[in-house]
């Protein structure tokens, strides 16, 4: 069978057809459908705002600029996720403080956040690993008592939802943060948002995505307003900015996110009846407060086939299954080293490093390679 990627992204004639027509018209960044996207996404989530930007990762660090995040600040959030998950705090001048997860959803542990907040915490950035929300009802209460902010991680949870509401809503949180990456739910190819429900934070946010420039004349010196050419620089911004050949994808993907979601969440209903109860490995846990979007399948290997892992990732990629595994914990990564940060001081989240493989899922995925998946896997952890 042919090469089974863990992820790939669903791109349809409608999506090109839109695209296309940004490319026939006069704007290529900067334009109409930037607004349009953002517009959508509000109307997607139930958020006041959002910005659309060049990446989650630039996503990350406008929100922790617009969050006040500076030097001498802390942001507590989770080892296991992508790096720019803690990075955004460092580009900010910040500490990254790592709270581990609970094991069974591998999300941050709200206990653990607790026991980390000092008087320099600023920030909480708990991430909805593998599209499975955390616990925002606590974790909101663990920070309106210390008035911290949080920002939602949900380059992973677009379309999950939390107590019924839709994650990027910030019902929970001061801001979250998208990103469109081909293997997430829906893609512009590179690109992120955040959403708020905060007109204050969404000023900063516009600024920080733009150099700090602002054309709003409410904002800029009187003398100046009514001027065509004119604008101001108010603050040190980046080139954050999303084209509208991205955002018109962006557009026409977020139509289908509910569908892709429930072709996800098929997939994964397909693996738990045929894994179930089997000897080898567990399968990904699911509250019941959450609506996860399955973005990931992660597997956790069993006592008696943790150390056989690297063989059976290397058996099954062989035979054309293209797993993955998330994440090597951020604090174990050798620049982290350098800063300090030690092994053995997340233990359930190093633990669950050592036994995760992700298995293929994404919304194209047909049951024929699904049930390849499947057959494939018994067979290479019975013979190891």
């Amino acid at each position: 069978m042919k090469n089974i990627p863990y992820g790939r992204q669903s791109v349809d004639r409608s999506d090109i057809a839109e695209a296309v027509k940004v490319l026939r018209s006069d704007w290529l960044t900067q334009g109409p459908k930037i607004a349009e996207f953002e517009k959508s996404l509000c109307a997607y989530t139930g958020a006041k705002y959002a910005v659309a930007v060049s990446s989650g990762t630039a996503a990350l660090h406008i929100a922790s600029l617009a969050a006040g995040l500076k030097c001498g600040d802390e942001a507590i959030t989770s080892p296991i996720t992508f790096v720019a998950s803690a990075n955004c705090a460092l580009y900010c001048g910040a500490r990254p403080v790592f709270a581990d997860i609970s094991p069974d959803t591998a999300n941050i542990d709200p206990d653990e956040v607790s026991k980390r907040i000092t008087r320099r915490t600023k920030v909480i950035i708990p991430i909805h690993f593998a599209g499975h929300p955390c616990d925002l009802s606590e974790i909101a209460g663990i920070a309106r008592k210390k008035k911290i902010m949080v920002i939602e991680d949900a380059a992973h949870a677009i379309g999950a939802e939390y107590k019924g509401s839709k994650i990027g809503s910030c019902k929970y949180s001061d801001m979250t943060i998208f990103s469109f990456h081909p293997v997430k739910t829906i893609t512009t190819g590179e690109g992120g948002a955040v959403l708020t429900n905060s007109g204050k934070l969404h000023r900063a946010l516009l600024l920080f995505r733009n150099h700090g420039i602002t054309k709003d004349i409410s904002l800029m010196d009187r003398t100046m307003r009514g001027c065509g050419w004119y604008y101001e620089m108010h603050d040190l911004g980046f080139n954050y900015r999303i084209t509208d050949i991205q955002a018109a994808l962006g557009v026409s993907q977020l139509k289908k996110a509910d569908q892709f979601v429930e072709k996800r969440r098929s997939i994964a209903a397909l693996y738990n009846d045929a894994f179930a109860g089997n000897q080898f490995f567990d399968t990904p846990d699911e509250k019941k407060e959450a609506y996860s979007a399955c973005h990931l399948y992660p597997i956790r290997l069993k006592d008696g086939y943790m150390k056989k892992r690297k063989d059976i990732f290397a058996s099954l990629r062989s035979r054309g299954v293209g797993v993955q595994v998330h994440y090597i914990p951020v604090h174990t990564q050798p620049y982290y080293r350098k800063l300090g940060y030690k092994r053995g001081a997340c233990p359930n989240a190093e633990d669950y490093y050592s036994r995760e493989i992700s298995l293929p899922i994404y919304p194209a995925l047909k049951a024929a390679q699904a049930r390849y998946v499947i057959d494939t896997i018994f067979k290479i952890c019975g013979r190891i």
